[in-house]
Protein backbone atom coordinates (compact mmCIF):
# COMPACT_ATOMS: atom_id res chain seq x y z
CA UNK A 1 0.00 0.00 0.00
CA UNK A 2 1.29 3.46 -0.80
CA UNK A 3 2.04 6.06 1.83
CA UNK A 4 -0.32 9.00 1.97
CA UNK A 5 2.58 11.39 1.28
CA UNK A 6 4.56 10.42 -1.85
CA UNK A 7 8.35 10.48 -1.49
CA UNK A 8 10.12 13.59 -2.73
CA UNK A 9 12.28 11.73 -5.26
CA UNK A 10 12.03 9.65 -8.43
CA UNK A 11 9.00 7.33 -8.18
CA UNK A 12 8.11 4.00 -9.75
CA UNK A 13 5.84 3.50 -12.74
CA UNK A 14 5.02 -0.13 -13.48
CA UNK A 15 4.42 -1.44 -17.00
CA UNK A 16 2.49 -4.68 -17.33
CA UNK A 17 4.42 -7.17 -19.51
CA UNK A 18 2.91 -9.70 -21.93
CA UNK A 19 1.40 -12.84 -20.38
CA UNK A 20 1.39 -11.52 -16.81
CA UNK A 21 -1.80 -12.35 -14.96
CA UNK A 22 -3.87 -9.73 -13.21
CA UNK A 23 -3.08 -11.41 -9.89
CA UNK A 24 0.66 -11.24 -10.56
CA UNK A 25 0.45 -7.54 -11.36
CA UNK A 26 -1.71 -6.73 -8.35
CA UNK A 27 0.75 -8.55 -6.07
CA UNK A 28 3.25 -5.76 -6.75
CA UNK A 29 1.00 -3.16 -5.16
CA UNK A 30 1.88 -4.27 -1.62
CA UNK A 31 5.58 -3.54 -2.16
CA UNK A 32 5.45 0.16 -1.35
CA UNK A 33 5.22 3.41 -3.26
CA UNK A 34 4.05 3.15 -6.88
CA UNK A 35 2.98 6.28 -8.73
CA UNK A 36 1.18 4.65 -11.62
CA UNK A 37 0.66 1.55 -13.71
CA UNK A 38 0.63 1.49 -17.51
CA UNK A 39 -1.39 -1.32 -19.11
CA UNK A 40 -0.55 -2.04 -22.78
CA UNK A 41 -2.87 -4.46 -24.58
CA UNK A 42 0.13 -6.73 -25.30
CA UNK A 43 -1.65 -8.31 -28.27
CA UNK A 44 -4.95 -9.04 -26.51
CA UNK A 45 -8.20 -8.49 -28.36
CA UNK A 46 -10.45 -5.71 -27.06
CA UNK A 47 -12.74 -7.92 -24.98
CA UNK A 48 -9.88 -9.80 -23.34
CA UNK A 49 -7.95 -6.60 -22.65
CA UNK A 50 -10.98 -4.90 -21.15
CA UNK A 51 -11.68 -7.87 -18.87
CA UNK A 52 -8.00 -7.92 -17.86
CA UNK A 53 -8.00 -4.21 -17.05
CA UNK A 54 -11.27 -4.45 -15.12
CA UNK A 55 -9.60 -6.86 -12.68
CA UNK A 56 -6.69 -4.52 -12.05
CA UNK A 57 -7.97 -0.95 -12.16
CA UNK A 58 -10.04 -0.90 -8.93
CA UNK A 59 -7.33 -2.72 -6.96
CA UNK A 60 -4.65 -0.32 -8.16
CA UNK A 61 -6.77 2.77 -7.54
CA UNK A 62 -7.62 1.57 -4.03
CA UNK A 63 -3.86 1.43 -3.41
CA UNK A 64 -3.46 5.02 -4.61
CA UNK A 65 -1.99 4.03 -7.98
CA UNK A 66 -3.10 5.83 -11.14
CA UNK A 67 -3.85 3.43 -14.00
CA UNK A 68 -3.01 4.43 -17.57
CA UNK A 69 -4.28 2.46 -20.55
CA UNK A 70 -1.96 2.40 -23.54
CA UNK A 71 -3.59 3.32 -26.81
CA UNK A 72 -7.34 2.75 -26.47
CA UNK A 73 -9.35 5.61 -24.99
CA UNK A 74 -12.61 3.65 -25.32
CA UNK A 75 -11.37 0.90 -23.04
CA UNK A 76 -9.78 3.47 -20.74
CA UNK A 77 -13.20 5.06 -20.33
CA UNK A 78 -15.02 1.77 -19.86
CA UNK A 79 -12.71 0.61 -17.07
CA UNK A 80 -12.59 4.08 -15.45
CA UNK A 81 -8.84 4.41 -15.87
CA UNK A 82 -7.04 7.57 -14.84
CA UNK A 83 -5.34 8.19 -18.15
CA UNK A 84 -4.25 7.07 -21.58
CA UNK A 85 -0.77 6.63 -23.04
CA UNK A 86 -0.45 7.74 -26.67
CA UNK A 87 2.32 7.04 -29.15
CA UNK A 88 1.40 9.21 -32.10
CA UNK A 89 2.43 12.30 -34.04
CA UNK A 90 1.86 15.78 -32.72
CA UNK A 91 -1.49 16.30 -34.44
CA UNK A 92 -2.94 13.03 -33.17
CA UNK A 93 -1.65 13.77 -29.67
CA UNK A 94 -3.23 17.23 -29.79
CA UNK A 95 -6.56 15.78 -30.89
CA UNK A 96 -6.48 13.21 -28.09
CA UNK A 97 -5.66 15.82 -25.46
CA UNK A 98 -8.46 18.09 -26.70
CA UNK A 99 -10.98 15.24 -26.77
CA UNK A 100 -10.12 13.97 -23.31
CA UNK A 101 -9.58 17.33 -21.61
CA UNK A 102 -10.93 17.28 -18.04
CA UNK A 103 -11.72 13.55 -18.38
CA UNK A 104 -8.38 11.81 -17.99
CA UNK A 105 -4.66 12.46 -18.21
CA UNK A 106 -2.86 11.95 -21.52
CA UNK A 107 0.78 10.89 -21.65
CA UNK A 108 3.00 10.81 -24.72
CA UNK A 109 5.55 8.24 -25.86
CA UNK A 110 7.50 7.40 -28.98
CA UNK A 111 10.01 10.28 -28.98
CA UNK A 112 13.46 9.12 -30.09
CA UNK A 113 15.16 12.50 -30.45
CA UNK A 114 15.13 15.86 -28.71
CA UNK A 115 13.25 17.38 -31.62
CA UNK A 116 10.61 14.63 -31.40
CA UNK A 117 10.20 15.24 -27.69
CA UNK A 118 9.97 19.02 -28.01
CA UNK A 119 7.35 18.71 -30.74
CA UNK A 120 5.18 16.47 -28.59
CA UNK A 121 5.83 18.66 -25.57
CA UNK A 122 4.31 21.64 -27.37
CA UNK A 123 0.92 19.97 -26.85
CA UNK A 124 1.46 19.84 -23.08
CA UNK A 125 0.83 16.16 -22.36
CA UNK A 126 0.75 15.15 -18.70
CA UNK A 127 4.06 13.34 -19.10
CA UNK A 128 6.50 12.18 -21.75
CA UNK A 129 7.89 8.65 -21.79
CA UNK A 130 11.37 7.77 -23.01
CA UNK A 131 11.69 4.10 -23.91
CA UNK A 132 9.72 1.30 -25.50
CA UNK A 133 7.47 -1.22 -23.83
CA UNK A 134 9.08 -4.66 -23.78
CA UNK A 135 12.58 -3.46 -24.60
CA UNK A 136 13.93 -3.60 -21.04
CA UNK A 137 15.70 -6.88 -21.76
CA UNK A 138 19.19 -5.70 -20.83
CA UNK A 139 20.33 -5.01 -17.25
CA UNK A 140 20.99 -1.33 -17.89
CA UNK A 141 18.66 1.32 -19.35
CA UNK A 142 19.20 2.31 -22.98
CA UNK A 143 21.77 5.15 -23.09
CA UNK A 144 19.58 7.21 -25.44
CA UNK A 145 16.69 7.11 -22.99
CA UNK A 146 18.95 8.16 -20.12
CA UNK A 147 20.35 11.04 -22.18
CA UNK A 148 16.91 12.24 -23.25
CA UNK A 149 15.55 11.94 -19.74
CA UNK A 150 18.40 13.91 -18.21
CA UNK A 151 18.13 16.66 -20.82
CA UNK A 152 14.34 16.85 -20.49
CA UNK A 153 14.36 16.91 -16.69
CA UNK A 154 16.81 19.82 -16.72
CA UNK A 155 15.02 21.84 -19.39
CA UNK A 156 11.28 21.12 -19.35
CA UNK A 157 8.67 21.28 -16.59
CA UNK A 158 6.48 18.49 -17.99
CA UNK A 159 7.30 15.32 -16.00
CA UNK A 160 9.09 12.47 -17.76
CA UNK A 161 9.32 8.73 -17.30
CA UNK A 162 12.48 6.84 -18.27
CA UNK A 163 12.49 3.09 -18.92
CA UNK A 164 14.84 1.22 -16.60
CA UNK A 165 16.60 -2.05 -17.40
CA UNK A 166 15.95 -5.63 -16.35
CA UNK A 167 18.18 -5.23 -13.27
CA UNK A 168 16.57 -3.52 -10.28
CA UNK A 169 19.78 -1.62 -9.63
CA UNK A 170 19.14 0.32 -12.84
CA UNK A 171 16.62 2.46 -10.92
CA UNK A 172 19.64 4.24 -9.42
CA UNK A 173 20.96 5.10 -12.88
CA UNK A 174 17.61 6.48 -13.99
CA UNK A 175 17.03 8.46 -10.79
CA UNK A 176 20.46 10.07 -11.12
CA UNK A 177 19.30 11.80 -14.31
CA UNK A 178 16.82 13.88 -12.31
CA UNK A 179 13.76 12.42 -13.99
CA UNK A 180 10.56 12.28 -11.97
CA UNK A 181 9.64 8.66 -12.74
CA UNK A 182 11.38 5.36 -13.47
CA UNK A 183 9.49 2.69 -15.42
CA UNK A 184 9.93 -0.94 -14.40
CA UNK A 185 8.56 -4.05 -16.06
CA UNK A 186 10.76 -7.16 -16.38
CA UNK A 187 12.72 -6.19 -13.24
CA UNK A 188 9.47 -6.64 -11.30
CA UNK A 189 7.46 -9.23 -13.24
CA UNK A 190 10.00 -11.64 -14.77
CA UNK A 191 9.48 -15.34 -14.10
CA UNK A 192 10.66 -16.38 -10.67
CA UNK A 193 10.44 -12.92 -9.11
CA UNK A 194 8.18 -11.92 -6.24
CA UNK A 195 6.62 -8.65 -7.49
CA UNK A 196 5.95 -7.34 -4.00
CA UNK A 197 9.53 -7.95 -2.87
CA UNK A 198 10.91 -6.47 -6.10
CA UNK A 199 8.93 -3.25 -5.67
CA UNK A 200 10.02 -3.03 -2.05
CA UNK A 201 13.66 -3.47 -3.08
CA UNK A 202 13.36 -0.84 -5.81
CA UNK A 203 11.87 1.63 -3.37
CA UNK A 204 14.64 0.91 -0.87
CA UNK A 205 17.25 1.67 -3.54
CA UNK A 206 15.49 4.90 -4.46
CA UNK A 207 15.16 5.92 -0.81
CA UNK A 208 18.87 5.40 -0.35
CA UNK A 209 20.31 6.84 -3.55
CA UNK A 210 17.81 8.98 -5.52
CA UNK A 211 18.31 12.76 -5.52
CA UNK A 212 15.64 14.68 -3.62
CA UNK A 213 13.61 17.25 -5.51
CA UNK A 214 13.40 20.83 -4.37
CA UNK A 215 10.07 21.78 -2.84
Amino acid sequence: MNDLTPPNRCRIVLIAPPLATAEHICAAFDGGDIASLILPDNGMDDATFQAFAEKIVPVAQAAGIAVIIAGDSRIAGRVHADGIHVEANRQELAETIERLADKMMVGAGGAKTRDDALELGEERPDYIFFGRFGYDNKPEPHPRNLSLGQWWAQMIQIPCIVMAGSDLASVETVAATGTEFVALSSAIFADGLDPRAAVAAANALLDETAPRFED
